[in-house]
């Protein structure tokens, strides 16, 4: 019997094989599929039996505007001059897309750790896991927009045209997370220690990014600042929202070629590892 059976058409034999677009689009529903079951279920376990609930999701943002407020109320006080409102309003926009990058990135991080029973004895496609922590992070920023929406309000911000630019914005930043967070899980799951290192560098980074401060506070060191791709980001969210003008084009198009490199070389490294993850386990 031939082991390679095939229909006759017009005389010609055609084997009968599926054709290459239907796998793919096969693989792309498993994973979609995969993502909204893990990115759900990453929900449903942060807000369980939580005596806050989703006041969780804006724990971490007052704490920073707390943080903010004691730094800028004593720079202020040392230059003797008063606080503008513009100030609370920028460090209330900048510190919920900080909350979801230091939140994204820490459980991105330990997603496959955490799932080591999913990673070695499913056949899935193990991107799922570090995109489905980045994806359930992003669900805290939507909720904690919700009052931040009210708190500008409050603060005198009215809509512009400009809010236009905070998809881009946002966009950029979560390229940014998702390609960091498939990096670093991959680097955890062989070296577990990275998730330590991954703490104390997430704990020190606020002082070396644009959250509790601006960087024209610092003049010619603005510059080194605004080299950490997430300072644009953040400063543009600022411009954009509280001051109502457009972004720094040059240094948004930094920002987005090293999203695009991270992302890019984080999806490059997963997929180069996956095929020994549980060899290393």
């Amino acid at each position: 019997m031939d082991p390679h059976p095939e229909t006759l058409q017009g005389g010609k034999g055609v084997a009968s094989v599926e054709p290459p677009r239907r796998v793919s689009n096969k693989a792309s529903h498993v994973l979609g599929d995969l993502l909204f079951v893990l990115t759900l279920r990453d929900i449903k376990i942060k807000y369980k039996q939580s005596m806050m609930g989703l006041l969780w999701a804006v724990l971490m943002p007052i704490i920073i505007v707390g943080a903010g407020m004691l730094v800028r109320v004593a720079m202020s006080r040392m230059s003797d001059t008063p606080l503008p409102p513009n100030n609370v309003a920028s460090l209330c926009v900048k510190a919920i897309p900080w909350a979801f990058f230091v939140s994204a990135v820490r459980f991105a991080t330990s997603s496959l750790t955490m799932n080591i029973n999913l990673v070695t004895k499913i056949n899935c496609p193990r991107i799922a896991f570090p995109v489905s922590s980045v994806l359930s992070s992003l669900f805290d920023m939507v909720i904690a927009t919700v009052p931040l929406i009210v708190v500008l309000a409050w603060l005198g911000v009215t809509p512009s045209l400009m809010l236009l630019w905070v998809p881009i914005l946002i966009g950029l930043l979560l390229l940014l997370v998702t390609g960091l967070g498939m990096a670093l899980a991959a680097g955890n799951l062989f070296y577990r220690d990275v998730k330590y290192i991954v703490e104390v560098l997430l704990t020190f980074a606020i002082f070396f990014t644009p959250v509790l401060y601006d960087v024209e506070m610092f003049d010619d060191w603005s510059f080194w600042l605004l080299l950490n791709p997430i300072a644009p980001i953040l400063e543009g969210l600022r411009d954009v929202v509280v001051l109502k003008v457009a972004p720094d084009p040059q240094w948004l198009a930094y920002s987005a070629v090293v999203a695009l490199v991270v992302f890019a070389g984080g999806a490059w490294l997963f997929r180069r590892l996956e095929p020994i993850f549980a060899d290393r386990i």
